[in-house]
């Protein structure tokens, strides 16, 4: 019996390892050698980058203004709001003074188009592109100066439809750090074993390029307007039709603002069964991927033998190698180098809100509850008592203002 029930965790650090060692082989083919490096000067299409902002902190002027510094000849930045007394508005205004060559445009989003308050400004702010190329990217980004010309290049080819690319965070405090960690350590190693295996059939929030008929084919942005993961539904409707989706080696600075573990339960929670609606075969194989929490349940069962100890040792250098490799090799996390010996505490956490988030249909989301529909599509939990009253309204159109 005892043996019976070692056999699992024995076999879950082994798929474990070999899920790390394909991580890493899956990152050292990806970021190896840049193809037809040099030649992105060849193909430099208009392009406008379309954003959504709300709120300001002390770094959203240095994002902004990352996107204005691109060595790239014709650029029309847009950026969407909602609030006429949004305090990002004197940061937008300012941007505009120190960039007077940049086409910027900063548009108030007087509409409710869809349930997603992202995807609705986003909407209303494409109406204003000028240009067949739309790149879209959260508000929180930074890229360096070379961004733009590396990222359009694989457009140039007839079948791709989009490029997106991965990030590394920018952190502070131990909060901050774990965040990163996860996104850095766990979140990208998977998309590059993803990529490896199937090829890339979503988007990632920190870039989506995107052709403007590549768009227009799948109903354009109001066909995801109502869902929570609307990055990963451009990139696999893009695919579904017919075009490519590439993965970028450009990797982008995003800065988080975490400010409390609750906050970070609850994101976590909402990433968790977003990507359970969105890969529901996936997000239950993720189990053959948790090697430290596997490898101590090992341990523990083995009675501490020598065996019960290589194993675990193993599974654990396995864990950090790839940690390291991607993490901060890779994508120059210096949270992953700083902070590597944290990874397995991580991955403790990760596990317990993985195999939480394996039920439930509720996320938290921007201060309001959602319910998340098997389609993935987000519906608005009313407070206790309060009546649903559909009230057709004759909302004002976007407006642009420009300097």
């Amino acid at each position: 019996m005892n043996a019976l029930m070692l056999d699992l965790p024995l076999v879950l650090c082994l798929t474990s390892v070999g899920f790390y060692l394909f991580c890493i082989f899956s990152a050292v083919c990806h970021f190896s050698k840049r193809k037809e490096s040099g030649k992105e000067t060849e193909f430099l299409p208009p392009i406008s980058i379309l954003k959504s902002v709300c709120g300001a902190d002390a770094k959203v002027y240095d994002d902004l203004a990352s996107f204005c510094r691109q060595d790239y000849p014709l650029v029309q930045l847009l950026l969407g709001f909602q609030d006429a007394r949004d305090p990002v508005i004197p940061v937008i205004r300012r941007l505009m003074l120190d960039f007077p060559e940049m086409d910027i445009r900063m548009v108030l989003c007087g509409r409710k188009m869809g349930i997603n308050p992202k995807i609705s400004n986003l909407i209303q702010v494409e109406g204003q592109a000028k240009h067949p190329f739309l790149l879209i990217c959260d508000s929180d980004i930074r890229v360096g100066r070379d961004y733009l010309r590396r990222v359009i290049w694989p457009l140039r080819r007839r079948e791709v439809g989009a490029v997106t690319c991965m990030c590394h965070a920018l952190s502070k405090g131990m909060i901050g750090t774990l965040e990163a960690l996860w996104e850095s350590t766990e979140f990208c190693p998977h998309v590059l074993a993803a990529s490896r295996l199937e090829g890339i059939r979503f988007g990632l929030g920190s870039t989506i390029v995107v052709k403007r008929e590549a768009l227009e084919r799948i109903g354009g942005l109001s066909s995801i307007a109502d869902y929570l993961a609307d990055d990963y539904f451009l990139g696999n409707r893009i695919v579904q039709a017919g075009y490519r989706v590439v993965l970028s080696d450009v990797v982008v600075e995003h800065g988080l603002s975490i400010r409390s573990f609750g906050e970070l339960v609850l994101r976590q929670i909402r990433w968790n069964r977003g990507i359970r609606v969105c890969r529901p075969w996936g997000y239950r194989g993720l189990l053959l991927t948790y090697g430290i929490p596997a490898g101590l349940l090992f341990l523990v069962l083995s009675g501490g033998t020598l065996v019960g100890w290589t194993v675990f040792g193993v599974t654990a250098s396995a864990r950090l190698a790839m940690a390291y490799v991607v993490g901060a090799r890779f994508l120059n996390d210096r949270s992953a180098r700083r902070f590597l010996w944290a990874v397995p505490l991580l991955d403790l956490m990760s596990f317990v809100l993985w195999a939480f988030s394996l039920v439930g249909n509720t996320v938290y989301w921007r201060g309001r509850t959602f319910k998340l529909t098997r389609e993935g599509k987000l519906s608005p939990i009313l407070p206790e008592g309060a009546v649903s009253i559909e009230v057709k309204e004759p909302y004002e159109t976007a407006s642009a203002v420009t300097r």
